[in-house]
């Protein structure tokens, strides 16, 4: 006797549904390590495009000598690039050249977003302002010709979400980043934008190997732009100021909590520290 199994349409469309599901997810986790690291690169290219096009706006408000201007775009126009510091770390001198604090290299040779930042809280040189204005336009726009050819790999990539979770932490949280703006939220919040991205083109490989652990990184990122929320407001952030010892213990927490899980994904896609 043969035996029939009659299925609802219903049913026979959600296994279709089902199977197409785990179809994509298999195919996503075989993505080839080239598709994987040039859309990272088209990424990457993106947020410099719009870094270059914020820092003439930048430039314009202080050749303008509109300094308030100036101050309001300083933090926003950061942000393109603290989303993709990892990659311009690699291309040698052009990160300390656009983003080098005071004292993390000869003062003779401090530049970049910093230099501006202090002079536009503090008035100290403000006779140089348009010496360095013109410098950093120049060294974001050498950034973004360097991108089209710079070598990404999977290791790096991973290793990137790590360093720029670690620049949170060493930097960000303890207000060293923004020391006269106090706009340090702007660069946490980019900085984890940053990581994240890079997650979510691993994510798919992160998953076949280890489902838990691509789960437990998801809701760790989750909670750390949850506890940023709270400090947002449309598209700004408070300043760091006025964050109380509570609230940066708080963000340090999160922050923390999403370190372990994200460096055991940085092992997992072959990245040694």
């Amino acid at each position: 006797m043969r035996m029939v199994c009659k299925i609802s349409l219903a049913t026979s469309a959600a296994l279709i549904a089902l199977g197409l599901s785990a179809f994509a997810e298999k195919v996503g986790s075989m993505k080839s390590d080239a598709g994987i690291t040039e859309a990272y690169r088209a990424y990457a290219i993106h947020e410099c495009n719009a870094l270059v096009i914020s820092t003439r706006a930048l430039a314009r408000a202080l050749t303008a000598g509109n300094l308030d201007q100036a101050k309001r775009l300083y933090p926003s126009t950061r942000m393109a690039f603290e989303r993709i510091e990892p990659i311009a770390e690699a291309l040698g001198s052009l990160d300390p050249d656009i983003d080098g604090r005071d004292g993390d290299v000869p003062a003779a040779q401090w530049r970049g977003f910093h230099r501006i930042e202090r002079i536009l809280w503090t008035g100290k040189e403000s006779e140089t302002l348009q010496t360095y204005t013109t410098r950093l336009l120049d060294d974001v726009t050498l950034l973004r010709a360097k991108l089209d050819n710079v070598e990404i790999t999977i290791p790096a990539l991973a290793l990137g979400a790590v360093d720029l979770l670690n620049e949170v932490a060493t930097s960000k949280i303890t207000g060293e980043e923004e020391r006269y703006s106090h706009t340090d939220l702007y660069d946490f919040a980019a900085n984890v934008e940053g990581a994240r991205k890079i997650f979510d083109l691993l994510e798919p490989r992160v998953k076949a190997k280890d489902p838990a652990l691509a789960a437990a990184t998801e809701a760790n990122f989750q909670k750390v732009s949850q506890a940023l929320d709270r400090y947002k407001k449309g598209s700004d952030y408070a300043l760091y100021m006025s964050l109380s010892t509570a609230d940066t213990k708080t963000l340090a927490q999160a922050v923390d909590a999403l370190a372990d899980p994200l460096s055991k994904v940085a092992a997992l896609m072959g990245a040694a520290k």
